[in-house]
């Protein structure tokens, strides 16, 4: 018979202590903020869940239509060259775009006296609001042989392109822009992880003789290797939704060479009135997005450990 008191007395000495050490009185101080946080994070989520089940012009009582927007948006011929145009555009910036902030910062980690300079000039554009850099980089891509860029090419005796009116240009020209524009922002993450590379490697290495490359090579790169997933996570998942500068630059075109996903779903919502096929092909998207996650996160799992 004690025996099988004891766990219950034990339960309850243990509540009594939680209440007089002030549990109760932590989780009522905490349990507004966390419904608060929930409705603003999750209610959300969960309203876009629902809308995609439904047909839903915001203006009429919405229908519900179960799985017919999913069948709807992908049976939709432009949705094949839309996910073509993100692929490539992601493809664009991983290539191009992903080394750049990272050789930025560690050109700016080796200089001593000088480099609080190009770490300013770096991070310039990201204090350029978007759209005033997408426009003035759309000055830039005139098509016209006086336009910026092609001023400069006509000094190497090269004819003037249709930067953004040419098909095979415009999603190049896209990219260009992405990168400068991102660039300096994560140069700043990847010179804060820097900061956290011991300089007796560097010492060492100096002395075994090794030059500039053999150190960032041997040296930098393993050291942040974990930053450096991440990063390149987080690249894949904001390529994968870009849609402020094919937008703002061809509006999809020209013949729907830089249609992304993103932008097929503005059109859906704002020039079809159709929120319901928008959302769910937010939903089909953002699902995609999470097995990108997972998988990336089990396949780079030894390399950020090792």
């Amino acid at each position: 018979m004690a025996l099988s008191i004891r766990p219950n007395a034990q339960s309850r000495r243990g509540v009594l202590t939680w209440y007089r050490s002030g549990g109760l009185s932590a989780v009522l101080f905490a349990l507004p903020l966390v419904l608060i946080f929930l409705y603003f994070s999750w209610g959300p989520i969960v309203r876009g869940l629902v809308l995609s089940f439904q047909k839903n012009n915001l203006v009429t009582t919405p229908e519900w239509v179960g799985w017919s927007n999913f069948s709807y948006v992908l049976t939709d011929p432009q949705l094949p060259q839309a996910t073509l145009n993100t692929l490539y555009f992601a493809a664009l910036a991983l290539v191009f775009g992903f080394p750049v902030p990272l050789f930025l910062a560690v050109f700016i980690s080796e200089l001593r006296s000088t480099g609080w300079l190009y770490n300013v000039l770096s991070y310039l554009p990201a204090v350029v609001p978007p759209v005033a850099a997408i426009l003035l980089w759309k000055f830039f891509y005139d098509p016209s042989a006086t336009g910026v860029f092609n001023t400069m090419l006509g000094w190497f005796g090269i004819d003037p392109l249709s930067w953004l009116n040419s098909p095979s240009l415009a999603m190049p020209a896209i990219v260009l822009e992405a990168t400068w524009a991102g660039a300096g922002a994560t140069a700043i993450i990847y010179l804060a992880a820097l900061t956290g590379v011991r300089t007796e490697l560097y010492e060492a290495a100096e002395l075994d003789g090794a030059g500039i490359w053999s150190r960032v090579w041997h040296v930098t790169l393993p050291q942040i290797r974990g930053i450096i997933l991440i990063m390149m996570l987080l690249q894949l998942i904001g390529t994968f939704q870009v849609f402020t500068e094919p937008f703002l630059f061809t509006g999809g075109g020209p013949n729907n060479a830089t249609t992304t996903i993103l932008l097929l779903i503005y059109r859906y919502a704002f020039v079809n009135g159709d929120f319901g096929a928008a959302t769910a092909l937010s939903v089909l998207l953002a699902g995609v997005l999470c097995v990108l996650s997972v998988v990336y996160h089990f396949l780079t799992r030894r390399w950020s450990t090792t």
